[in-house]
């Protein structure tokens, strides 16, 4: 009976460690001319600590040559850039150390190129923004003479970072770890990630106070001064409109 009345629950323990393991992405890269004018690049964003191992994974369809070329950049919030792939195709990898604090973007870009450029209209008007940043399904009656075609690329994108970014199959068979010793490995890196994750909270919450502390305490000493210079004006107004009015024998 226990057993059964535990069930539900490990069941559900097992959905959520699945759900929180899946953070790979799937989407539809459409295919532009290039130009800065009709530049379409998606952008996928992170946050990652300094000194941070990051693994970037995509797979993208299609294969090399058939008019359309993929490109990937990959570069942070404060202007570090950690790489770049032209005319991706299959499965390909970024592994690079952060330098910093930061957000970083992983960049994807999909071109027309060689004979696909020679069958479009011209870049610029509205019928090539209506009809070729859209999936074809019939452009018999557009297009005369020509086949109907694909204008994107299927983009699986899958990023890693820190304990989860290292093989750990190939550092248990380098260091003839067991099992139990790798996993136990692998979950204190993971602790020491938390760790240092609060100690950056701690700080950013330490200088966040100080900012608001030293903006508080600015503000405070601007209403004073303000209102110090408001009675000088006042009491200067005062002593000048009764010398005016004596001169003119008013009062």
């Amino acid at each position: 009976m226990a057993l059964k009345a535990l069930s539900p629950m490990r069941w559900l323990c097992g959905l959520l460690l699945l759900v929180s393991a899946a953070n790979a992405l799937k989407f539809d890269l459409l295919a532009h001319p290039g130009g800065e004018s009709l530049k379409k690049e998606r952008c996928i964003r992170n946050f990652v600590g300094s000194d941070t191992l990051v693994v970037v994974t995509s797979t993208v369809d299609g294969y090399k040559g058939d008019g359309m070329l993929v490109n990937i950049h990959v570069r942070d919030a404060i202007g570090n850039e950690y790489g770049r792939a032209k005319d991706v195709a299959g499965e390909s990898r970024i592994v690079f150390t952060s330098h910093a604090d930061a957000a970083f973007d992983v960049c994807f870009e999909n071109l027309f190129s060689g004979s696909m450029l020679s069958h479009l209209p011209c870049f610029t008007t509205p019928f090539f923004e209506s009809i070729y940043f859209k999936p074809f399904t019939n452009t018999s009656s557009l297009l005369p003479d020509t086949k109907p075609r694909q204008n994107l690329r299927v983009v699986e994108l899958d990023i890693d970072i820190g304990a989860d970014a290292k093989d750990w199959s190939a550092i248990q068979a380098t260091e003839k770890l067991k099992p139990v010793e790798a996993e136990l490995r692998r979950i204190e890196e993971l602790t020491g990630e938390v760790v240092r994750e609060m100690e950056y909270l701690r700080s950013r919450e330490q200088k966040l106070r100080d900012t608001n502390e030293s903006t508080n305490n600015r503000v405070k000493w601007f209403g004073v001064g303000t209102t110090w210079l408001l009675v000088i004006l006042w009491a200067w107004q005062i002593m000048y409109l009764r010398a005016y009015f004596r001169s003119k024998h008013l009062i």
